[in-house]
C-alpha cells in the first residue's frame, strides 16, 4: 500500500474556525476506486472545502493521526478494513474536536443503518452520490459541527471562569475564618464567677461569622449586666453589626458603655433596662442609618438581693430555673430594636434565690427544628434544661448545645448563643 502523502497539505489551527466558512473544513474522502474520489472531490472542491483524498480506511487512519479532518465521507464496503469498522477506530481516536462522519454506501436495509448508527457514523449517502444532497448532508454537519465548537468555547469559558471564581472563594474564605476568629475575640471572658454567682457564655456561629452577640458587665460592686443580641439576617453584615454594638456594652471600658452612668459619689449605676432598649432604639435609627435591627434581652442583675430587672425587646423569653429544677418563662415579648421610632420598652423585675439559675437564649435554640420540622419550642427546651439540672458553668451549656444538636439532627441552620446565670446565694464579700 502506498503511503499518504502528507507533506504538502497546508497546516492551520483546527480550532479557530469561522462559523459557516465552509473553506476552513477540511474533508476527508476514502473510497477504494479513484473514479469516486475524483468526482466526490470536485464536487467538494467546487464548494470551497480543503479535500484529502485516501484509497483506503488504513490509509485514511493514517492522514488522521497527522491532520484531523473535520468531516470524512467513506466508502462503506472496501478491501481489507471496512467503513465500518474504520468509522469504529475513528471515534477512538483522540482528537481535539468532533469529527462529523459520513458513510457511502447502497445499503438501505433498517438493521444495516443502525449497525452503523452504533459504530459511530453520523449520516449516511447513497450511492452514486447526489451532488445537491451531499451539500444538503455536509450542511447538516456544518451546523453540528458549529454548535460543537460553540459550546467547547464556552466549556473552555465557563472553567476559566469557574476557576477565577474557586481563586476569589478561597480568598473570601480565608477572610472569613479571620473575621471568624475576631468575631469570637469580642467575647474576653466565657466564665466568670462573683463569688456566690457565676456567669457564662455561649457563641456558635452557623456559618463563618453570625449575628449573634453575648456579654456581661460589672455595673458596681454589687451589680452585673448581662445581655444576648441577635442582628437581623446573617453573614458580614449582621457580624459587623455586632462588632458595633459589642463597643455599646463594653466590660473593659465602662466611660464607653452606654448603660453606664457615674454618680456624683463616683460609682456607676445603669439605665433601666426599658431606658436602654430605648435609647439603643434611637441610636441605631438615628446614627447606623441601617436596615438591619435586632432582637436583646438585658437583665440587670443584683449580686446580694438577687434582684433580676430586664428588657425583652423581641428575644426569645427568658427562663429562669428555681432551685426545685421547675422551669419558668419571663417577659411579655417586647419590639425589636432598630424597626420601629419612638417605641417603648418595659423593664420587668424577678428574684433569684439561691440555687437559681437564669437562662438567656437566643431563637437559634427555640427555633430549631427537627427533621419533620417541628420546632423545639419552649416546652422542649424546658425538657433539656431539666435534663441537664445537675451540670453547672459551660458544662451545662454544652449540653444544652449537644441535645440541641441531637434534637436537629446536626442541621442548625441560625446561631445559637445564650447566657447562663447561677445565683447560689448573697454575696458576702463587696469588692
Amino acid at each position: 500500500m502506498r503511503p499518504p502523502v502528507l507533506e504538502n497539505l497546508p497546516q492551520r489551527d483546527l480550532s479557530g474556525a469561522s462559523p459557516g466558512t465552509v473553506g476552513s473544513r477540511r474533508v476527508l474522502v476514502v473510497d477504494d476506486s479513484r473514479m469516486q474520489r475524483r468526482i466526490l472531490s470536485a464536487q467538494l472542491s467546487r464548494s470551497g472545502y480543503e479535500v484529502i483524498e485516501a484509497g483506503s480506511a488504513e490509509e485514511a487512519l493514517a492522514i488522521c493521526q497527522t491532520c484531523e479532518p473535520d468531516i470524512v465521507l467513506s466508502d462503506w464496503v472496501m478491501p481489507g478494513m471496512s467503513g465500518l469498522d474504520f468509522c469504529r477506530a475513528f471515534r477512538k481516536m483522540d482528537r481535539a474536536g468532533y469529527g462529523y462522519f459520513v458513510l457511502l454506501t447502497s445499503k438501505t436495509e433498517k438493521n444495516e443503518v443502525t449497525e452503523g448508527l452504533q459504530s459511530g457514523a453520523d449520516d449516511f449517502l447513497s450511492k452514486p452520490v447526489n451532488g445537491d444532497e451531499l451539500r444538503a448532508r455536509l450542511s447538516a454537519g456544518e451546523r453540528i459541527l458549529h454548535m460543537e465548537r460553540e459550546l467547547k468555547d464556552k466549556n473552555r469559558l465557563l472553567s476559566s471562569t469557574l476557576t477565577e471564581l474557586q481563586g476569589l472563594y478561597d480568598v473570601i474564605d480565608r477572610d472569613l475564618t479571620e473575621a471568624c476568629k475576631l468575631q469570637q475575640s469580642l467575647i474576653k471572658e466565657r466564665h466568670r464567677s462573683f463569688g456566690n454567682a457565676e456567669v457564662s457564655l455561649m457563641l456558635r456561629p452557623s456559618g463563618h461569622v453570625g449575628g449573634d452577640l453575648v456579654g456581661f458587665f460589672p455595673i458596681n460592686a454589687r451589680r452585673v449586666g448581662i445581655y444576648g443580641i441577635d442582628v437581623s439576617g446573617h453573614g458580614i453584615t449582621s457580624a459587623l453589626m455586632t462588632a458595633r454594638l459589642a463597643g455599646y456594652l463594653s466590660g473593659s471600658s465602662p466611660d464607653q458603655n452606654i448603660a453606664l452612668m457615674q454618680t456624683e459619689f463616683g460609682i456607676y449605676d445603669a439605665l433601666p433596662p426599658g431606658e436602654l432598649a430605648a435609647y439603643m432604639n434611637a441610636l441605631v435609627l438615628d446614627e447606623m442609618q441601617t436596615e438591619s435591627y435586632f432582637t436583646l434581652i438585658y437583665a440587670d442583675v443584683d449580686l446580694i438581693s438577687g434582684k433580676v430587672d430586664l428588657v425583652q425587646a423581641g428575644h426569645p423569653h427568658p427562663a429562669v430555673q428555681r432551685a426545685d429544677g421547675t422551669v419558668e418563662f419571663l417577659g411579655n415579648g417586647g419590639m425589636p430594636v432598630g424597626l420601629i421610632e419612638g417605641a417603648e420598652y418595659e423593664t420587668i423585675t424577678t428574684r433569684l434565690q439561691p440555687g437559681d439559675r437564669l437562662f438567656l437564649m437566643s431563637d437559634g435554640i427555640t427555633e430549631a427544628a427537627d427533621p419533620a420540622g417541628a420546632m423545639l419550642g419552649e416546652e422542649g427546651l424546658e425538657r433539656i434544661i431539666r435534663k441537664s439540672a445537675g451540670l453547672r458553668g459551660a458544662a451545662f451549656l454544652d449540653a444544652i448545645f449537644w441535645d440541641l444538636e441531637a434534637f436537629a439532627a446536626g442541621d442548625l441552620v441560625d446561631d445559637v448563643s445564650a447566657v447562663f446565670f447561677e445565683f447560689d446565694g448573697a454575696k458576702q464579700n463587696a469588692d
